[in-house]
């Protein structure tokens, strides 16, 4: 490989030093015929791990140094001392989830990830069509490992010319029943690293911006206040790997594209509007919405005081022609009424549908579903416009390894 590309890997191998942003390792991987006569390096992303009020989740193990494995293996082959390399195209969910129920034995798995689903990389057709399903596959696979305590380490990486040589050849000899040993010859997958260590409190960042409103002449009232917040973080399997294009990532192009706006207009003391514009990008969007809860908390008593209404972004960018609008608060609310009848108005002439949908919130039940109820929370009228027709369960559509459109 090209020294550019040797160094990359080199800084990826760093310790890990939290339980959430793990940053991709090296794998090596090493062709032995009699001696090792080749060793290949490649990018590979480690499954999170995390917990819970205690409760362990992901995975707790890291290194590696086992011979690969395919699907290939003979039926009640010792696989506690391989590593089973597992194609997304491949894959048999309900094998794996008996493999992992069972608490069956295995050095370690390698999940291949089709290289239509790396970040950034758009098809069409019937690549697009062909996605679409490795989307859904791989947001079912994420599910199992995400919410498991899974007892071997997981890795992920894309598919290229050198693994899909690689897992050619290890197919071969599984078929056969030679499953590779350290006499036998084979593929070894190495990976060194130390234990990842917990971060006790890990950081909350916000980020605000304001732009203020023209009082009309002789008007000494204090300004009314818009809010328009969306959450910035992601969670997923691999964190390198979630880069949670729709949830949240076109929440937060619509709030940077709304801010552009009205930065322009308010530039003008003609077309400065009659409200303060509050815009937040804030963190913890996955955990409760625990950075919003800081930031408005943090917030002077009266700007507080001062906001009229707010509106979060989440997940807009939906490819269907209907955004709903979610609230705490009655929807005869006369703030309610003007901020649905706003977007209702806005989205005839666009030619696209809105609904609104209420929710209550149970003040007993720490769980926070949408961030609007952190405002509702604090007696602030507040609203959630996003595709999603119902509120996400706890890590659930906040960037997952299927988000990359």
């Amino acid at each position: 490989m090209a020294d550019e590309k040797k160094s990359k890997q080199r800084d990826g191998s760093m310790v890990f030093e939290s339980m959430y942003p793990l940053l991709a390792l090296m794998l090596i991987l090493v062709a032995c015929v009699d001696l090792c006569d080749a060793a290949t390096v490649v990018d590979v992303y480690r499954l999170v791990q995390y917990d819970i009020s205690g409760v362990p989740f992901g995975s707790r193990f890291s290194s590696l140094n086992h011979h690969a494995a395919s699907l290939s293996f003979q039926r009640g082959a010792d696989l506690s001392r391989s590593v089973l390399i597992l194609p997304l195209r491949e894959l048999d969910l309900g094998f794996l989830q008996d493999y992992i129920s069972q608490k069956q034995s295995l050095g370690g798995l390698l999940i291949l990830l089709p290289q239509t689903l790396r970040p950034g990389n758009i098809g069409g057709g019937s690549v697009l069509s062909e996605t679409q399903g490795f989307r859904k596959l791989l947001a079912q696979l994420e599910k199992l490992l995400v919410h498991g305590n899974i007892p071997f380490p997981v890795y992920f990486a894309f598919e290229n010319e050198e693994t899909d040589a690689m897992l050619a050849d290890v197919k071969k000899n599984d078929a056969l029943g030679q499953q590779a040993t350290a006499t036998t010859g084979g593929y070894k997958l190495v990976i060194s690293v130390s234990e990842p260590r917990k971060i006790a409190s890990p950081t909350i960042t916000n980020i605000q911006g304001w732009l203020p409103g023209s009082r009309a002449e002789g008007d000494s009232n204090q300004l009314p206040t818009i809010a328009i917040v969306a959450s910035y973080d992601t969670f997923g399997a691999a964190p390198a790997l979630s880069v949670g294009s729709d949830s949240n990532g076109s929440g937060v192009v619509a709030l940077l594209e709304v801010a552009r706006l009205f930065s322009t207009l308010y530039s003008n003391p003609k077309t400065r509007g009659r409200y303060n514009l509050l815009f937040a990008l804030t963190s913890g969007g996955p955990y409760n919405y625990e950075g919003t809860q800081k930031w408005l908390k943090s917030l002077d008593q009266r700007m507080r005081e001062s906001i009229d209404y707010a509106i979060c972004l989440n997940s807009v960018g939906s490819w269907d022609n209907e955004l709903l609008v979610h609230v705490s608060k009655p929807p005869d609310n006369a703030y309610i009424k003007q901020i649905f009848e706003g977007f209702s108005n806005v989205a005839e002439d666009l030619g696209f549908q809105v609904a609104l949908k209420h929710k209550k919130i149970n003040i007993s039940n720490s769980r926070v579903a949408w961030e609007h109820e952190q405002f509702s929370r604090l007696r602030v009228t507040a609203a959630t416009l996003s595709e999603l027709p119902t509120p996400p369960e706890l890590l659930e559509s906040a960037g997952s390894l299927s988000d990359t459109r």
